[in-house]
C-alpha cells in the first residue's frame, strides 16, 4: 500500500483502521501514526501500547502456528521462503538457544521473512518466557523509535494537521527516507540472518 492511500483511511477512521493496516504495513503506518500524534490526532503512549500488543499478538499466532502446525502447509511455505528444511530445525534451534536475542532482532527487522523465523521459533520450542522476553524488547526498540522518529517529524512541521497536508511532499519525503532507511537495513538484518541460518544448517 502507498502512504498515499494509507495517510487519508488513518485521518479517517483512527484507531480503529490501525488495526488491519498495521498487519499489512506496521512500520510505515506506525511512522505515519506518529507524525500525526504531533498534531494531536492520536495519542503518543496509546499507540506506543497499541503497537506493542499488535506485535505480540502476532508473534503469538506465527509462534502457536510453529508449535501446533509446523507440518501444515503455511508454516511449510514460510519455511521455504527463508531455505529451511524439516531436517534443517536441529541446527536453527541452536541458533535460537546460543543467541536467542540477535535472532530475536534480525529476525523482527528482516522484511518479508520475520514471520517465518517466528514459526521457526515455535517449531523448535524456543521457551515460551525468553521468546516472548526478546519479543518484547524487540517490539519497544522497533516501534519506540518509529514513532518518535514520526512524532518528532510532526512536531518540527508545527501546526495541526492541515499544516501536515499543506506540506504532504514534506511529509512523504520524510516517509520515503525512513522506509528507505528501515528498507535497508531490513535488507542488511535479513542478509545477516538468513547467513547465519544457513551457517548452522
Amino acid at each position: 500500500m502507498s502512504v498515499e492511500s494509507i495517510t487519508p483511511l488513518i485521518i479517517e477512521y483512527r484507531y480503529w483502521i490501525l488495526v488491519p493496516l498495521s498487519i499489512v504495513e506496521g512500520p510505515i503506518v506506525a511512522f505515519v501514526a506518529g507524525t500525526l500524534a504531533a498534531t494531536g490526532y492520536f495519542n503518543i503512549y496509546a499507540l506506543g501500547v497499541f503497537f506493542f500488543v499488535r506485535d505480540m499478538v502476532m508473534d503469538a499466532l506465527y509462534y502457536a502456528l510453529g508449535h501446533f502446525g509446523g507440518r501444515t502447509i503455511l508454516a511449510q511455505r514460510l519455511l521455504h521462503r527463508i531455505g529451511i528444511r524439516q531436517n534443517h530445525l536441529e541446527e536453527v534451534r541452536t541458533l535460537w538457544e546460543r543467541r536467542p536475542g540477535v535472532t530475536m532482532f534480525l529476525g523482527k527487522l528482516s522484511y518479508g521473512i520475520a514471520s517465518s523465523f517466528i514459526v521457526v521459533a515455535g517449531m523448535v520450542r524456543m521457551p515460551l518466557g525468553k521468546f516472548f522476553g526478546w519479543g518484547a524488547l524487540a517490539a519497544v526498540a522497533q516501534y519506540g523509535v518509529l514513532l518518535l522518529l514520526g512524532y518528532f517529524f510532526g512536531n518540527t512541521l508545527g501546526g495541526g494537521a492541515v499544516i501536515v497536508f499543506e506540506r504532504a511532499q514534506y511529509v512523504l519525503a520524510a516517509i520515503g527516507l525512513v522506509a528507505a532507511i528501515y528498507y535497508i537495513g531490513s535488507r542488511y538484518a535479513r542478509k545477516r540472518l538468513m547467513s547465519e541460518t544457513h551457517h548452522h544448517g
